[in-house]
């Protein structure tokens, strides 16, 4: 997985400045938490699902060989074929071989996040054949030669001038005075583009929600039908997943998915919620004559057994980026990474390394928001402190910042040199805030002050004010 996130303090910085970036971020902040909350309420048993979907995630991570074993012996009584692949090269180089087999020109895909993670769009490109993303968000940022800036809404940050912009740039054998000012417009545009594409196409990609050990199908829920499209026209279907995506049965499915759709985008239930198994049997009307299953790692197995294997719980439903408020300051693509958010910033440093992503575990209030939506409770919170423990144990961190907190921790271990200390900064800095009660800029605080002004304290610390109105108790 190729990734920029040892460059998110720099992007980030960009971010806050991009002024229409911020008016979408904006529309996050405010809409999609309240459309989720709703849907939550409405069903009063979530709670219930929450257990029951973490119970079944767990219960395959401790048995995950034994699943994926299942998986593929009912994959293969079907008809169709597992292909099991370490990184992402195997898997690249497994796609474009049943690619060519099948003397493929043009490979339309769905939405896929293991899709980015491999790069698969770029492999396929080098070698001749042209990817049509036909999710329409995945679309428009194929287009834009951008990677996706968040889970489930990729191209969230484009407005719709700008698609429409975009449009006029591509779509050049169409008018060029043609109406695009109205949503309608560019959704009636695409579909006319894409509806060729899905007639033209030899092969389909789609990703997986889930692999269903019981019967060999797979799932996917999409709110567009392009999915439905991608796996049935052409002759060949690829479905491409992480080996984590495995449950036992139907009923485990369909439980997960009570809690997917509502975490993800406030549904009930996807318009569309699609189970494939193996390929078209002679008395099906239409359906791919080669069905394959490409199961990728990729450095998931490494987590197994590790403080990080709550990890392979996640669904993907998007709920932690859409809650967290670093995301809601700088966005998606300041993450360089193809998961952003709290799951990216806790997953990445598994499958890239920390070296390569080390501020991403700091990219966090620690506020815990992301844990209280999960609708698998993954301990993300938990998870980015092990990070940066470990950031520190293997002295990755800067100096200062070592030094900094190897400080904090002998002066917690004194408590009483930590309440003469904390006394006497307390008051110093309530002395310099002044009759404001505001300083606008400190040493060794620029990173705060530079933004915005630094609340001065009334002159006492929290203990010291316990301590003398509990009369010492």
């Amino acid at each position: 997985m190729q990734t920029t996130a040892h460059r998110f303090t720099e992007k980030a910085s960009a971010a806050l400045a991009d002024r229409e970036l911020q008016g979408m971020l904006q529309q996050m902040r405010v809409h999609v938490p309240e459309r989720r909350q709703a849907a939550v309420d409405a069903l009063p048993e979530f709670e219930t699902l929450r257990d029951r979907g973490r119970a079944i995630k767990d219960h395959v991570i401790a048995n995950l060989d034994f699943y994926l074993e299942r998986f593929e012996a009912k994959v293969t009584a079907a008809g169709g074929k597992v292909h099991w692949c370490a990184d992402a090269a195997e898997a690249r180089d497994t796609i474009l071989g049943i690619c060519r087999k099948a003397g493929a020109r043009t490979v339309t895909k769905g939405k896929t996040m293991v899709g980015e993670e491999i790069a698969i769009n770029a492999h396929l490109e080098r070698h001749g054949m042209i990817p049509v993303e036909t999710d329409l968000g995945e679309y428009i940022i194929q287009l834009r030669d951008e990677p996706p800036s968040h889970i489930i809404a990729p191209s969230f940050h484009v407005s719709a001038a700008q698609v429409a912009d975009t449009f006029l740039e591509h779509h050049t054998h169409l008018d060029p005075k043609r109406p695009l000012g109205d949503i309608a417009d560019l959704l009636s545009e695409a579909r006319g583009i894409l509806r060729s594409r899905f007639l033209a196409a030899d092969v389909g990609i789609t990703g997986a929600n889930f692999l269903v050990a019981e019967t060999g199908s797979t799932v996917i829920v999409t709110n567009e039908g392009n999915g439905d499209l991608t796996q049935t026209l052409p002759g060949v279907h690829i479905v491409l997943a992480g080996i984590e995506k495995v449950v036992p049965t139907l009923e485990d499915a369909s439980t997960i998915m009570r809690i997917l759709a509502r975490s993800a985008t406030g549904q009930e239930m996807s318009v569309y919620t699609t189970f494939s198994t193996g390929p078209r049997r002679p008395e099906d009307p239409d359906g791919p004559a080669e069905y394959h299953v490409v199961l990728l790692d990729n450095g998931r197995s490494a987590v197994l057994g590790t403080e990080f294997q709550d990890l392979l719980r996640c669904i993907r439903c998007g709920a932690c980026l859409d809650h967290c408020p670093i995301y809601h300051a700088v966005g998606g693509h300041s993450y360089g990474s193809v998961y952003g958010g709290p799951i990216g910033a806790a997953l990445t440093p598994a499958l890239v390394g920390l070296e390569k992503s080390l501020d991403l575990p700091n990219a966090s209030t620690l506020c815990g928001r992301c844990e209280s939506v999960c609708p698998m409770r993954i301990p993300l919170p938990k998870m980015l402190r092990n990070w940066r423990e470990a950031a520190f144990d293997r002295h990755l961190m800067p100096a200062r910042a070592r030094w900094g907190l190897k400080l904090w921790a002998f002066l917690a271990k004194r408590p009483a040199l930590y309440r003469r200390i904390s006394g006497a900064g307390a008051r110093f800095l309530a002395w310099r805030g002044g009759k404001a009660g505001r300083i606008a800029s400190l040493p060794f605080a620029g990173g705060w002050t530079r933004w915005r002004d630094l609340p001065a304290p009334e002159g006492e610390t929290f203990q010291a004010r316990w301590r003398r109105e509990r009369g010492g108790a």
